[in-house]
């Protein structure tokens, strides 16, 4: 095939993340993804914005489940992506539906390990209230397990339905000993519903935005 000059080529569809391209490490060149692409190296701007809302979790059919559905941009670091001193955001909102003592705990994961815990919280009775999670992540130490360190901290707020008051869980984890930045990292996070939990409980997200802060 003759050499052709960029703009002479086919023009490209919509990206999937599948595509391939040419990159340069160490004067040797290799091939990457979009995907990976996506993950690049300066400070503060955008990783994913999901743009729907996530299905329900329920207390008795879904007793853990995923709180983030689809959405643009990435939710994966690749392998050896990360730095030390990498900082990121997320913001998540939606509705909850909850029986006065029934517990839920928000985890942060990634690869099925615990980033961050709110905890088993004790929930008042919400019917049909708005909720929202903050998340701070800062990667302290990069490396394979017991090297790799983050820690998160994060709020969780719900409006209950006793003189609609704003109820607020504050928390923080670090995790440096399972987390490993060697490999590639996907973030999901997930509602567990525990204790009397059944039908009546269920939580979603109707907004959910992931952004690198440094």
């Amino acid at each position: 095939m003759p050499s052709l000059p960029i703009s002479g080529l086919p023009a490209a569809g919509s990206l999937d993340g599948t595509e391939l391209f040419a990159v340069v490490q160490g004067g040797v060149t290799k091939y990457t993804t979009a995907q990976n692409i996506n993950y690049v190296t300066s400070n503060n701007y955008g990783l994913f914005n999901q743009t729907g809302s996530s299905a329900p979790v329920s207390g008795s059919t879904h007793v853990s489940g995923s709180l983030i559905d689809g959405g643009v941009g990435t939710l994966s670091v690749p392998a050896n992506g990360f730095q030390k001193g990498d900082a990121f955001e997320a913001v998540m909102s939606g509705k909850i539906w909850v029986q006065n003592g029934d517990e839920l705990d928000i985890q942060v994961r990634s690869n099925g390990i615990v980033l961050g815990d709110t905890g088993v919280i004790t929930m008042a009775s919400a019917d049909d209230q708005n909720w929202r999670l903050i998340l701070n992540f800062s990667i302290n130490e990069i490396g394979g397990v017991g090297t790799a360190e983050i820690v998160t901290v994060g709020t969780f707020q719900y409006r209950k339905d006793a003189s609609d008051a704003l109820v607020s869980e504050i928390f923080d984890f670090t995790n440096n000993t399972t987390f490993d930045t060697t490999i590639q990292n996907s973030l999901d996070i997930r509602a567990v519903w525990s204790g009397g939990a059944d039908d009546g409980d269920s939580i979603y997200s109707k907004i959910f935005t992931l952004k690198k802060t440094y």
